[in-house]
């Protein structure tokens, strides 16, 4: 089966329930099924298309979860993005895969700080225009900025906003959630919540707060521990 296709159920399975088989073997076969689904697709797989592949009785969150307990060793794993399940490498080869020939388009991709700042005040105020995002981000937001994130897929132009020249109002796209690893814009961590947890006066910096609230952080901490990591193993071979 190709890759290309695929993210949605043409027709049932016919022994979806697979009552005839040992239990053991019954929760293996469902989690090769959901497996290879999520494997051939190209976008994520909605939930309910895995539910049609298994039986009634199998619990979908704990069959992922299994799947990627045996993905632990490996570079990617299953992660629920933009409304389905998807194989992802994890955050930390994302450098390997864009340092390869040919894979320029690999992994996610990377931004500026200006374009960072652009991207979270589109999430967070969607839709939203050119001029409000430069009073938002109290920088030029140029069209630039924009032309390159609407390059990436990250955002798309939107409804023009109801102000003198009807200006094109921007939200972000599926592409983004993939990008950022979120299941919907109600996963973006809660601005408020950074505020109360002192994320604001930790870092003194609104960027630093929404590259929290985006996960950046994270990727980045993620990055440092497996550099730190080798610089252990190189000291224990010297």
């Amino acid at each position: 089966m190709s890759r290309a296709g695929a993210a949605r159920l043409d027709r049932g399975l016919p022994d979806r329930d697979l009552a005839d088989l040992p239990e053991g073997m019954r929760w293996r076969e469902w989690m090769l099924r959901a497996e290879a689904a999520i494997f051939a697709s190209a976008k994520p797989v909605p939930r309910d298309t895995l539910a049609g592949l298994v039986g009634d009785a199998c619990r979908l969150d704990a069959l992922i979860a299994d799947i990627n307990d045996e993905l632990k060793a490996r570079p990617y794993e299953i992660a629920f993005v933009a409304g389905g399940y998807q194989f992802r490498t994890r955050p930390r080869h994302a450098e390997t895969l864009r340092a390869l020939a040919g894979t320029k388009d690999a992994g996610p991709p990377s931004f500026t700080r200006l374009e960072m700042l652009a991207l979270s005040a589109i999430a967070y105020q969607q839709p939203v225009t050119r001029a409000e995002l430069s009073r938002l981000a109290g920088h030029d937001i140029s069209r630039d900025i924009l032309g390159r994130l609407k390059s990436l897929g990250v955002i798309a132009p939107g409804p023009r906003a109801p102000q003198p020249g009807a200006p094109i109002a921007w939200v972000t796209t599926a592409r983004f959630l993939e990008v950022f690893a979120l299941g919907s814009l109600n996963d973006l961590a809660d601005l408020n919540a950074l505020d109360d947890a002192g994320a604001r006066e930790r870092h003194d910096d609104v960027d630093a707060a929404l590259d929290d609230a985006l996960g950046l952080v994270a990727i980045e901490e993620e990055r440092a521990e497996a550099e730190d990591s080798a610089l252990d193993e190189t000291d224990v071979e010297a």
